[in-house]
């Protein structure tokens, strides 16, 4: 994209463990709290309980989509996406390999304020196994290559368990887009497990963007809240039309 820069917009990404964190503790009361205190324009979670997202929600948030993957006799759990920006339509896509291991990637369309595009918002996270996590990426790029314009602005993050930083390389290399860490830091966020983090399992891919601020949040009282580091973007959007 050319033209001017003239939208900044904040991206949160965070796998909450069903609202879990050390010592088995529950700690969806202070995720709730906590990403309130952020601001976030846009979060992104992974594995939040059908029966949490609405309560992580609030004012701030509005606007709101849950993609269910995993469905059990207590309940389920998926992905959610939380927006200060009307959802114009939500679809989940099933990116499940293995009966026992259910992923999915929640898609939603928004229209920010000041831009004639609409920016694609898409929550993901994928298997454990090297092998199924490139089958799910090839369902990715072929969706995202037949659904949306070359021309839109997107942003994909969530937990993509891909530890050896090989199985994503078709996102750069077919789709064309950035990492958010990696463009700004030359390095993967390492976020897995939280206690220690030594993993880089959790991403911000992003298309029609530059990125103006990537960080981890490890200070406290983060850190503590599940097994996953929570990350955050900051990325203005390109204006197409200039």
């Amino acid at each position: 994209m050319t033209g001017n820069l003239h939208m900044n917009i904040r991206i949160l990404t965070f796998n909450i463990h069903k609202g879990v964190g050390w010592g088995r503790t529950s700690t969806l009361n202070k995720i709730h709290t906590h990403i309130q205190e952020l601001h976030s324009d846009i979060i992104f979670l992974q594995e939040i309980r059908g029966s949490q997202f609405e309560a992580i929600s609030s004012d701030i948030w509005p606007h709101l989509s849950y993609g269910k993957n995993a469905v059990y006799l207590t309940g389920h759990h998926g992905n959610a996406i939380l927006s200060k920006f009307p959802i114009l339509m939500s679809d989940n896509i099933d990116l499940t390999m293995r009966r026992y291991e259910r992923r999915g990637l929640l898609h939603s369309i928004i229209r920010l304020e000041q831009s004639n595009l609409p920016l694609h918002l898409l929550c993901v996270h994928l298997g454990l196994s090297i092998r199924d996590q490139l089958k799910q990426l090839k369902k990715i790029v072929t969706y995202i290559q037949a659904t949306i314009s070359d021309q839109d602005p997107l942003v994909l993050g969530g937990d993509f368990n891909d530890w050896t930083g090989s199985a994503t390389k078709p996102l750069v290399k077919e789709l064309g887009l950035q990492e958010a860490f990696l463009d700004s830091h030359q390095a993967y966020a390492r976020t897995f497990p939280a206690w220690a983090p030594l993993l880089k399992l959790d991403r911000i891919y992003f298309r029609g963007f530059q990125v103006s601020k990537a960080h981890r949040l490890v200070q406290h009282p983060w850190r503590p809240l599940s097994d996953h580091i929570a990350l955050e973007v900051y990325l203005t959007l390109k204006n197409n039309d200039e």
